[in-house]
């Protein structure tokens, strides 16, 4: 029979280790520092918000989305048929995402608002990154992140036009990478600059670092395409607010006027089309899965860009290839 009196000691000590055991864990957790300047909060929030910032005071991505709901998103990503086996992943999300979170990327007001924009930025990523089909395994819309590339590019897309701007590297192909697929080296170059990295001479890298084609296609996200225009998460969040044209336009914030923004006339101000609806329909789905629910998205007129007018026609570059 084991002697009771032999463990004292042992669980005495436990049991005055305990608080100093918890106390070292929460001083884990990354503290809140705030500081009031001229009236208005700004705050820091360890890695993820290390930038002083208004929208640093809200919570953080990963308080309110974890590895597992990426997972589930993305649920056959790395699935053998699938073409980027082992080059998504939710670290690299994250550390993406934190060079935009100061700017408002997913810490825009409370938690519900914070997941829609998230949602909202992922459907469009698992959209335009799907191999997934009608009777795929698991359905047509769990096979998000399956490309990290354009498998078989029919141009180069280098448009000679700007080639005082941005020139094509000799030899190189932009072609579509990335999360948020980029072509055309007036593309690359400019995104190459916002973040630092000479994606003008190498775009292969964008298919080599995961944290790198997040940072892309969130910068994309984040920032106008066009002089005079909102960005998309701009348009998502509520911070732009539409002019007498826009109006007229039918263009109101929210998913759809994200659309027109990326995308243009490949997609919007065609009535109710198949790569229009596989967008909305990834949004959607990812609502679901994260727990908001597709009823969050709002009325149809915010939802689709059916009936609205393109910001930017499309126009035709000239091609090298």
């Amino acid at each position: 029979m084991l002697n009771f009196k032999m463990f004292l000691p042992v669980i005495c000590l436990i049991l005055i280790l305990s608080p100093a055991i918890s106390y070292a864990d929460e001083s884990a957790v990354p503290s809140k520092v705030v500081k009031v300047v001229k009236g208005k909060k700004y705050c820091t929030k360890g890695w993820e918000c290390s930038t002083p910032s208004v929208y640093c005071c809200n919570l953080t991505i990963s308080d309110y989305f974890q590895t597992y709901q990426f997972e589930n998103l993305f649920s056959k990503r790395n699935s053998p048929v699938a073409h980027a086996v082992g080059f998504w992943d939710y670290e690299s999300f994250i550390h993406a995402a934190a060079l935009f979170q100061p700017l408002g990327f997913g810490t825009t007001g409370n938690k519900t608002a914070q997941m829609l924009e998230l949602s909202a930025f992922l459907g469009h990523v698992g959209a335009k990154t799907s191999c997934g089909y009608g009777v795929a395994t698991g359905g047509p819309l769990a096979w998000g992140l399956c490309y990290n590339k354009e498998m078989s590019p029919s141009s180069i897309y280098c448009d000679d036009y700007f080639k005082l701007t941005y020139p094509c590297a000799p030899g190189v192909s932009y072609h579509g990478r990335g999360a948020l697929p980029l072509y055309w080296n007036y593309n690359y170059g400019p995104v190459g600059e916002g973040l630092k990295q000479d994606l003008l001479n190498h775009p292969e890298y964008i298919e080599q670092n995961a944290t790198l084609a997040f940072q892309a296609a969130i910068y994309q996200w984040m920032k106008p395409q066009k002089k005079g225009l909102p960005s998309a998460h701009d348009a998502f969040v509520g911070n732009w607010k539409p002019n007498k044209n826009d109006t007229e336009a039918k263009r109101v914030p929210g998913f759809g006027t994200t659309m027109n923004l990326l995308y243009g006339d490949s997609v919007c101000g065609q009535g109710d089309i198949d790569s229009m609806n596989i967008i909305i329909s990834h949004y959607l789905n990812y609502l679901d899965l994260l727990g908001i629910g597709r009823e969050e998205a709002g009325p149809n007129e915010v939802l689709s860009c059916a009936e609205q007018k393109v910001f930017n026609p499309s126009y035709t570059p000239s091609t090298s290839s």
